[in-house]
């Protein structure tokens, strides 16, 4: 038999005692000073000194406010973080030629020096995030004092540095890198010039500047060697550098040299190395050092529009077909068809270009195509042949002639002829844009003249005159923005047909305008005459213009709003046609290779047969 279980209840008293030390650890609990947050958040700003460059020049070199939402840190580093910049912010002032200037930081209302300010951190709580301010007070601006160099200058080369002139360091090391290139420049390739010697006058708010120059000899080239060809013609590259030793050294004729060999298109990398001492013969060795490209290689692009749905392009390159950087091009372009390509499309072509034909700044072109095309407007097959030369005439600027032949079969209207085409086209080329796929300054001018003989139905002779440009305005410095990431593009185009009217001409031949390349919102070579049954017709004068805003958002996005407009007739130029006016909306992502574009536009006036509208995606800007 089991026990009774006996249980005792606490007296009276010693409950009591145990409430009391209960209520004692709360009340300690809730007296005990809260601990610092660790890490410690605070916001950082520095007071606006009235002299905006060197605001924001303190700005980006404050480690308070770049490290602060990145890098928390505890108290007492905080306090280290705000003694390092102090240091750092002097030397930005100091740069800009306030020598006096003064440097205050208060963490939390306390200065830097304060004895409390560990103590005060230690006890403040996360929330909210303690403020530190900057105050920074200019001073006096220093100006430059005494202004030299030790050493000889040749004659007609000086220091561009003028006493009276502000203390700023970026414009005294400019000085100095300014003399040393006019050295190079005249032949003195051995020049030396040391870092400046400066010397403070703070009662006279003067800085003393000294360099110490060494021009050395005036010299010529020596031996030219060139090494890392592979496949390439090293004779060939040689006579394509057209650098010859005796003449006098210039670190721009040694550029352009560069820039010559860069465009052949073989080159992965040109150094250009001038050696550091001359050699036995007095003169100064160069050594060119350049790496090939893979000689093979295969581009791939896509691109979609409503009107001719989607594109897919494969072309195979050979850059050095026989070892003088002769280009050989194998592509072929299909389109799937849209709503202005009933069926698919193809083109395949044959391009081969030989620089340095008959004179360096020459290159022959010969080139061969075949074309089968469904549109709206007509249908063709065709063979295409050309060959002709292309002239560099100046940095940008090129000339063209070729001759040029075409065999093809049009259907027009159900209606199937047979032309025989022979010209003479004249193209005039200047182009100063900073970037092919994405040109953000600069312009592009294109002049053609294309005098042309048809053997066919009603034989006919014509010429085809057009010219056409864009030019891009980079409107980012108003908006304080880095270059390139607000433009302004602007493009026109014109063209007449000379002596013979539209139905004088293969229906290939006449001007059409609507679509990527004309004016966006119109569905493909909508704009312009039609026959009975609302096909395109084509004309015998054009004129288009576009004006589009383009706005980088971030790093890789930005966005675009476009206007275009533009007619085709049968007679004078400007007067023949009705006006068509399309405009849209576009996004853009920006990649190494440029940017991925898709616009969505809509007609503004009203086109039978042009749609609703159209949307376009592909690889760089429109034009």
């Amino acid at each position: 038999m089991l026990a009774p279980m006996q249980c005792r209840l606490p007296r009276p008293h010693a409950l009591l005692r145990h409430s009391r030390l209960w209520l004692l650890a709360l009340l300690a609990l809730l007296t005990v000073p809260a601990r610092a947050a660790d890490p410690q958040p605070y916001t950082a700003r520095i007071s606006p000194t009235g002299i905006a460059a060197l605001d924001q020049a303190l700005h980006d070199a404050s480690s308070l406010i770049a490290l602060g939402p990145h890098v928390p840190v505890g108290a007492f580093a905080l306090i280290a973080r705000a003694r390092a910049d102090r240091a750092r912010l002097a030397q930005v002032a100091d740069g800009f030629g306030y020598y006096a200037a003064t440097i205050a930081i208060r963490i939390d209302g306390l200065a830097l020096a304060d004895p409390t300010l560990a103590e005060a951190l230690h006890a403040a709580p996360a929330a909210p995030p303690v403020p530190v301010v900057i105050t920074v007070t200019p001073g006096v601006r220093f100006h430059l004092g005494h202004v030299g160099v030790s050493g000889s200058l040749p004659p007609g080369i000086a220091l561009a540095l003028a006493p009276g002139a502000p203390a700023i360091a970026a414009r005294v090391l400019a000085a100095g890198t300014a003399l040393r290139n006019a050295l190079l420049d005249a032949g003195y390739a051995l020049a030396k010039v040391s870092a400046p010697d400066a010397v403070l006058r703070p009662a006279a708010h003067a800085l003393d500047i000294r360099f110490t120059v060494d021009a050395g000899p005036r010299v010529d080239l020596g031996a030219i060697t060139i090494t890392g060809t592979r496949a390439m013609d090293a004779g060939f590259v040689r006579r394509w550098l057209r650098l010859h030793p005796g003449e006098r050294f210039d670190p721009r004729t040694l550029d352009a040299a560069r820039a010559r060999l860069d465009k052949l298109g073989v080159f992965a990398s040109i150094r250009m190395e001038p050696a550091s001492a001359l050699g036995a013969d007095g003169r100064l060795p160069l050594r060119v050092v350049v790496s090939e490209r893979k000689r093979h290689s295969v581009e791939l692009g896509a691109d979609y529009s409503t009107d001719l749905g989607a594109g897919l392009s494969a072309t195979w390159i050979d850059r050095n077909l026989f070892g003088h950087a002769e280009n050989l091009a194998l592509g072929a372009n299909f389109n799937a068809g849209g709503t202005a390509e009933p069926q698919p499309s193809y083109t395949v072509t044959a391009r081969f270009t030989k620089p340095g034909f008959l004179r360096q700044d020459q290159s022959l072109i010969a080139s061969l195509g075949a074309v089968q095309e469904n549109l709206d407007a007509y249908s063709q097959t065709a063979l295409r042949e050309r060959l002709g030369l292309r002239r560099a005439l100046a940095p940008g600027l090129s000339l063209s002639v070729s001759l040029a032949a075409e065999q093809e079969r049009v259907t027009q209207e159900d209606i199937a002829r047979r032309y025989d085409l022979f010209s003479l086209p004249v193209r005039l080329r200047w182009d100063t844009t900073n970037n092919p796929l994405d040109p953000t300054r600069g312009f592009r001018l294109t002049a053609l003249a294309a005098p042309t003989h048809s053997f066919g139905p009603g034989d006919a002779t014509f010429t085809v005159a057009q010219i056409s440009g864009s030019t891009y305005l980079d409107a980012s410095p108003v908006f304080r923005e880095a270059p390139g990431r607000s433009v302004l593009a602007m493009r026109a185009l014109l063209g007449q047909i000379i002596g013979a009217g539209a139905f004088d001409l293969p229906p290939d031949q006449r001007f059409y305008a609507g679509g990527g390349g004309t004016v966006r919102g119109f569905k493909y070579q909508s704009i312009g005459p039609v026959f009975a049954d609302g096909k395109p017709q084509g004309g015998s004068a054009t004129a288009i213009g576009a004006l589009e805003w383009r706005q980088r958002i971030g790093a890789q996005y930005g966005v675009a709003a476009f206007v275009d407009a533009g007619q085709v007739g049968d007679g004078a130029l400007l007067a023949s046609g009705h006006w068509q006016v399309g405009a849209g909306i576009g996004l853009r992502y920006y990649t190494a290779i440029g940017p991925i574009r898709l616009d969505v536009a809509v007609p503004v006036t009203n086109q039978p047969g042009s749609g609703a509208f159209q949307l376009y995606i592909g690889i760089g800007q429109a034009f």
